[in-house]
């Protein structure tokens, strides 16, 4: 099949998706829309309701508000305590949960198929009726500045944060998704109550489920959820535009940033500005990221790992938005093996955007990545989080045939244009740890 829009004024779209299941989408006058990927013999179902409202929304004094909403609609409800909440998901063995990104947040169970209506049940009255009660409040504010605490104490989780922020320099992408502890101690609760009235609405959720679900009974199960919260799904509303997907113009704030800690080894992060989420060369950065460091035949794994023993975590990455993108390398060694190992990344990228890279090479990626993908869509979440991408991110749903077909057009001329286009740009070093800013001098 070829890609199916998504356009947001079409009301009913519904088709077959390889592997035989039914893809259904239908935009209630509300603006809430609902899709559903049903597959057949699925004893289990994946559901989520998401806003496109991320950490790079935050403005002024609503910064942190994001990842505060995530915890705080767990705290209970005018119908259920956190108790309550926890319960109902212990008591039909499903799980629960919540993710904050930068450019969307969700909130998602995993459960029985026959146990669907209650999953939805609580997370639409979770999103819809949260106290977001002033003592709660104040416990979540322990409770996430220990969690920032905790990620602090990540040296590799402090080295990304910091690559974010010195690549992407002052564009919001660059803030941290959980906000900073000065963020999160300043942060108020009337100002977190102002960002989810601006961004929970109904013209801003959308709600997919996956596996086995029936499209019209999760409409019905949706409607009562939300209707009973005491939303008005009567008042006619166009669902929020995407967001515009064109590269802004950024200029990165570091070009070395070294952030001296006590560590027994130093995490390295070499890298520039990226793809964009629907660059079209998305599939040649698919097959770049394999060969490069994406698993253990990877060139950098190899090269750094196998052959010199240098690292013992060492990888690639490309992370895009609709704006804005990372592309890095990383790797974790000895402090005194700092500057041999960042010449390793950075040569081992250049000899592919020099030299590119061989048949065998993108033969063996292409396999790697359609048996990964194949593994991962037995997943129903998975597929949950496929139509959370369509819906909020792309505009237009890709199945796993095209998706595979994209990859295995993806030619070695392409590869290595992208990695010669990458490699040109200005470049960035983060590293954390017992190092030193000479170590890196003339890289």
């Amino acid at each position: 099949m070829s890609e199916i829009l998504f356009p947001l004024d079409q009301n009913e779209i519904s088709f077959t998706a390889s592997g035989g299941s039914t893809v259904r989408r239908t935009v209630l006058p509300s603006g809430v829309r609902v899709l559903s990927e049903t597959v057949p013999g699925a004893a289990s179902a994946s559901v989520s309701f998401s806003v496109a409202v991320g950490s790079r929304d935050e403005q002024n004094n609503h910064f942190g508000s994001t990842h505060f909403l995530e915890h705080l609609l767990f705290k209970g409800t005018k119908n259920r305590t956190a108790l309550d909440i926890a319960v109902a998901f212990d008591a039909i063995g499903g799980s629960s949960n919540a993710s904050t990104g930068k450019e969307h947040t969700s909130y998602y169970a995993r459960v029985q198929d026959k146990a669907l209506p209650i999953a939805i049940d609580v997370i639409g009255d979770m999103l819809t009726s949260s106290l977001i009660d002033a003592t709660e409040f104040e416990n979540e504010r322990t409770v996430i500045l220990e969690e920032l605490a905790m990620n602090d104490d990540d040296p590799e989780d402090v080295a990304h944060e910091a690559f974010f922020a010195a690549v992407l320099g002052e564009h919001e992408l660059g803030r941290p998704i959980g906000g900073t502890p000065q963020t999160i101690t300043d942060v108020s609760r009337d100002a977190v109550w102002e960002h989810y009235k601006a961004n929970y609405r109904p013209q801003d959720l959308v709600i997919a489920a996956a596996g086995g679900v029936d499209h019209n009974q999760l409409i019905e199960l949706v409607e009562k959820s939300l209707t009973s919260a005491g939303w008005d799904l009567s008042v006619k509303a166009h669902p929020v535009a995407r967001r515009l997907s064109n590269p802004a113009v950024i200029t990165k704030s570091h070009e070395l940033q070294v952030i001296k800690r006590p560590t027994s080894q130093a995490n390295i992060l070499v890298g520039m500005q990226g793809l964009i989420a629907d660059d079209p060369r998305r599939y040649a950065m698919g097959i770049l990221n394999t060969i490069l460091g994406g698993g253990m035949s990877s060139r950098l794994f190899q090269e750094i790992r196998e052959k010199r023993g240098l690292a013992y975590s060492v990888y690639s990455f490309n992370q895009g938005y609709s704006d804005a993108s990372v592309f890095g390398l990383y790797a974790g060694c000895s402090p005194k093996k700092t500057r041999e190992v960042t010449q390793l990344l950075i040569s081992e990228f250049a000899k592919v955007a020099n030299d590119g890279i061989t048949q065998a090479e993108l033969d063996l990626a292409k396999g790697n990545i359609s048996g990964g993908l194949a593994l991962k869509f037995e997943s129903t979440q998975a597929r949950m989080s496929r139509l959370i991408s369509s819906e909020i991110v792309n505009g237009e749903f890709i199945d796993l045939d095209s998706t595979l077909a994209a990859f295995e057009s993806v030619t070695l001329a392409q590869v290595q244009n992208l990695a010669a286009d990458i490699a040109g740009r200005d470049r960035t070093i983060v590293a954390v740890g017992d190092v030193k800013e000479s170590d890196f001098k003339g890289l």
